[in-house]
């Protein structure tokens, strides 16, 4: 197994008993720390093994860190509405 994929799988496990500890925060401080150390290995991934596989691993990395992907999801869409104006 590549160097990458087994920093990703080390990623997850981290993640994974990360998610497991209590937090005041309810984990986010473990969530933005998860991302920042996730982005690089996912651009190693990709270069190492092709975009489908980048795109398997960040979809395994969305289903971790999920409430991150939701809240980015809605702030999306929340912007779109606002540059269209409102509806006719």
């Amino acid at each position: 197994m590549s160097m990458s994929l087994l920093l990703a799988c080390l990623w997850a496990v981290i993640a994974n008993v990360l998610a497991m500890t209590p937090s005041k925060d309810h984990h986010w401080r473990n969530a933005y720390v998860l991302i920042a150390v996730g982005i690089p290995i996912l651009g190693y991934i990709t270069v190492q093994h092709g975009p489908w596989v980048g795109l398997l691993v960040l979809a395994g990395g969305c289903s971790v860190l999920r409430w991150p992907v939701i809240y980015l999801g809605r702030w999306v869409r929340r912007n779109v509405a606002a540059v269209k104006g409102p509806a006719e």
